[in-house]
């Protein structure tokens, strides 16, 4: 049976055809009728079919020529490269994909990096030779000089037309390796994604490395007691289908029965309830690497966001959570994200999928404190590749950016750059900004390098000696007075007048370094006057001038939520 079964994922930059690929991998083998296929078949979570990006790894069990052909897609967007390192341990080999008309990208040198250290057997396929654009012979001199790859390994194929991809087929059968694993020996299954079913509980997606699991069995996880009965288990095609057994080398599902998806971990082993087994290896936790408040836009929406947010880490195991309170915007969450991107999808589902329009304040990095004080932050390697032209614009934005150069080497009429940056750059814009100085052409990937010490101070944002919580920030120092004069500036033009003087300051370390001052209604309190000597007049005006002063000491500093909102939106 094991030498029938391949195991594979597609790996590729960002656009470059997995989702088109898979389609045409399910109407050769008639996984799918073809009347019923749909483009980006396997990315069933409509967000992603909008932005045509797959955000989720998808598994799909196919039957071509007496074999088993096990597919899992994979996400190409750096944010979700965790997704990929878990598709990539449950397989023996990968195909890397290039778009004929953009050729190598970050991303494809990353995923390779990957997959090569999995030891996985790697099939290059460069796609959209169809195009009238595509540059194929220049795309196969980078596959030879950049990768290491000979040219007879290289498949040509369009995912769009289905040109090249039997034949495509037939290379994954004959090269990429059936799975190991000892049939006779007790069960063995590595976790690669859970999903939770409300009426199911949690659904693992498992890979068996060794032994056998029939439905009724009797499981337990090693990284904790938890017993559960394998309520039903199956495979992929591409929807659940229910099988008596889960074989040796097979990829396939578990139906738990559990009802919190925390008790079943990515990359925890499956094994009988009770039984002694070597755990295997399995991955590290995701690492959150940037925080955002979340609030809802009214204090009655709290429960439906908490709720909300609740049932979104059920299916998202990298979704960290706390709960936070603000005086301006009440009860939230501090959230952690993998990144911008996947904040940014989170928030989009919290909207459609419940109802909830949450507000999100400024994003943050996780900075740690050590036992002397100090303060430090994330670092990253990251990893651009950019034609040769925009070599000298884009060194001179990493060396602004805080970054130091660790390589350069150039591939033809590309450059590859590696660069140590702090993390929090992404959240200052480093993507658009390598966008715009390359045209669009740069691409980059990164990887956590290690916490470095971080000239940081905390800003604080003051109205009238009262802290705005929400708006106070850690910033570099070199740059604090700049950041707090922008801030004050902005929160001048958002505030509404008042009967009292709003002043606005910008504090750090108990020092004013910006300020602005928005002055009072004037009430014309000798309006109703028709005559009386000056004594009179100036009584009413001293009058008005303490009421103010009663005001300003006392009033309390009424901040609006449409200001507020306008404020981090802009931030």
């Amino acid at each position: 049976m094991q030498s029938n079964i391949r195991n594979f994922a597609i790996i590729a930059h960002v656009d470059h055809g997995k989702s088109t690929l898979s389609d045409r991998f399910l109407e050769l083998t008639h996984t799918v009728p073809k009347d019923k296929l749909k483009e980006q078949f396997l990315d069933q979570n409509p967000i992603s079919r909008e932005r045509g990006i797959t955000i989720k790894l998808a598994p799909v069990r196919m039957h071509y020529k007496n074999y088993i052909l096990n597919l899992i897609d994979t996400p190409g967007h750096v944010d979700f490269s965790y997704d990929v390192s878990r598709t990539l341990a449950a397989c023996e080999g990968a195909i890397l994909l290039v778009d004929a008309t953009q050729g190598i990208q970050a991303q494809t040198v990353a995923h390779l990096r990957s997959a090569r250290e999995e030891g996985l057997l790697i099939i290059p396929v460069i796609n959209k030779i169809d195009m009238p654009q595509a540059n194929t012979d220049a795309v196969v001199d980078s596959l030879i000089e950049t990768l290491n790859f000979s040219k007879d390994e290289i498949v040509f194929v369009s995912a769009k037309t289905g040109q090249g991809v039997n034949e495509l087929l037939d290379r994954i059968i004959s090269r990429i390796p059936s799975p190991k694993g000892n049939e006779s020996a007790l069960l063995r299954a590595l976790i690669f994604d859970a999903v939770y079913d409300e009426h199911k509980g949690v659904v693992a997606f498992v890979r068996v490395i060794d032994g056998k699991l029939e439905r009724g069995n009797a499981i337990g996880f090693a990284q904790n007691s938890t017993k559960a009965d394998a309520v039903d288990v199956g495979y992929f095609s591409p929807a659940l289908t229910s099988s008596a057994h889960l074989l040796t080398g097979e990829i396939g599902y578990i139906v738990t029965g559990v009802k919190d998806i925390r008790l079943v971990r990515v990359g925890d082993t499956i094994k009988p309830y009770n039984a002694e087994i070597t755990t295997l290896a399995g991955y590290k936790a995701p690492q959150p690497m940037v925080f955002f408040g979340v609030y809802p836009q009214s204090p009655s929406e709290f429960a439906n966001l908490r709720e909300a947010l609740a049932k979104l880490m059920l299916s998202d195991a990298s979704l960290t959570l706390s709960e936070e309170y603000s005086a301006f915007l009440g009860s939230g969450f501090r959230v952690g994200f993998l990144g911008l991107l996947h904040a940014d999808i989170i928030k989009e589902r919290l909207s459609r999928e419940f109802g909830v329009t949450p507000l999100l304040t400024m994003p943050q990095v996780l900075y740690k404190h050590d036992t002397s004080g100090q303060i430090t932050e994330p670092y990253m390697i990251l990893t651009i590749f950019t034609p040769n032209t925009y070599v000298g614009s884009i060194m001179t934005l990493c060396q602004k950016k805080k970054g130091t150069l660790l390589d350069m080497k150039y591939a033809g009429d590309n450059a590859i750059l590696s660069y140590d940056i702090p993390y929090s750059m992404f959240i200052r814009g480093l993507s658009a900004s390598l966008k715009s100085v390359s045209q669009g052409f740069a691409s980059f990937d990164y990887e956590l390098n290690e916490y470095k010490p971080a000239n940081v101070v905390t800003l604080e944002m003051k109205i009238n000696d009262v802290s705005i919580d929400v708006l106070s920030e850690q910033v570099y120092k070199e740059e604090a007075e700049y950041v707090a004069r922008r801030k004050a500036e902005e929160l001048k033009e958002s505030l509404p007048r008042n009967q009292f003087r709003q002043i606005i300051q910008g504090v750090i370390g108990g020092k004013i370094v910006a300020r602005e001052e928005i002055s009072p209604y004037r009430k014309d309190v000798l309006q109703k006057m028709s005559g009386g000597d000056r004594t009179r007049k100036d009584k009413l005006l001293e009058a008005q001038k303490k009421g103010k002063k009663r005001l300003a000491a006392t009033g309390k500093i009424s901040l609006p939520q449409e200001a507020l909102f306008s404020l981090l939106k802009k931030d």
